[in-house]
């Protein structure tokens, strides 16, 4: 079965283009390389540079025939998308209407969308469920659930069957400073450099930090089980952004930190709390993480020590 990647070359892409490869799929790469890197995927991959906008990507798909498309092209910073919203939906919107008409054109099978926490804005602090209403603080959880919506409606006008994963804040090697979880990789190269980071806010606030290979395995598992769902991805557990630096430092004892990290003010956008009820992926998907937080920053750590040669 042949599977295509948009932004398989960046960082949750990259990590689902291996499990890709380790299950023996065959492997289409669509990447224009703004964030993502071609290091990051084997050298004899079947890879184009391309922006999704661009309409030179019809000829991709009728030169390859994809049957199923897994979706994690975007824009995905929050500030970014506050400072430049018709930016944010130019890449997010029209470039995934242009990858679904593809989709429609060539016969795909399913499309496997990734989403974000961010879609839900505010909520208690409490287990987010995916029946919970919709009320994004940016343009980016904006232009994330506008293309929920899209792929609801190509499904409902031309049978193009899709699962949507709202994934909580990802993290894990070969993560840049943005994205939803890019405090953790911040936090983990400001402390092997014996830096300080700058918490915004109080430090209080909460998140649901999900590992990389854990959202990996879920997109492989979304191939074969459910169809047309939107499902939650996430470790349904909270940790306060003070509670992870803390962490990440007692992970790092032989380090000497001798300033605490720097506050500045709440960021726009920014929410309170977040932590995604998962129930629905352990029973569509037949998935669970497998990585406690623990152990996924552990892994992140090795990874950013041979990055920076600690």
């Amino acid at each position: 079965m042949k599977v295509l990647v948009t932004g398989g070359a960046g960082f949750i892409g990259s990590h689902i283009v291996e499990r890709l490869l380790q299950e023996g799929y065959q492997v289409v790469v669509v990447d224009n390389l703004s964030t993502g890197k071609k290091s990051f995927l084997p050298k004899d991959i079947s890879f184009y540079s391309m922006d999704i906008q661009s309409l030179d990507l019809n000829q991709i798909f009728k030169k390859e025939k994809p049957e199923i498309v897994i979706h994690t092209a975007a824009q995905v910073d929050v500030n970014s998308s506050i400072k430049d919203p018709q930016n944010d939906a130019s890449i997010n919107i029209l470039g995934t209407i242009n990858l679904l008409n593809c989709c429609h054109e060539y016969k795909v099978r399913k499309v496997i969308y990734s989403s974000s926490c961010a879609v839900y804005g505010v909520t208690e602090d409490c287990s987010i469920k995916e029946s919970f209403s919709i009320s994004p603080l940016s343009f980016y959880g904006i232009s994330k659930f506008v293309v929920e919506l899209y792929m609801k409606v190509y499904h409902s006008l031309y049978n193009l069957d899709y699962i949507i994963l709202r994934y909580a804040n990802v993290y894990g090697p070969k993560q840049s400073a943005s994205g939803e979880g890019g405090v953790v990789s911040i936090f983990c190269k400001k402390i092997l450099q014996q830096e300080s980071p700058i918490i915004y806010g109080t430090g209080e606030q909460t998140r649901d930090f999900v590992f990389v290979k854990d959202v990996a395995e879920a997109n492989i598992r979304a191939i074969t089980k459910g169809k047309n769902q939107v499902i939650n991805i996430g470790c349904n557990e909270k940790t306060s952004i003070k509670e992870l630096y803390q962490l990440i430092l007692s992970l790092n004892p032989r380090l000497s930190i001798t300033q605490p990290p720097i506050n500045h003010p709440t960021r726009q956008g920014d929410i309170l709390h977040s932590r995604l009820d998962n129930t629905k992926a352990k029973q569509i998907l037949k998935w669970e993480p497998n990585y406690t937080l623990k152990e996924g920053l552990e892994d992140t750590l090795n990874y950013y020590r041979n990055e920076l040669s600690i």
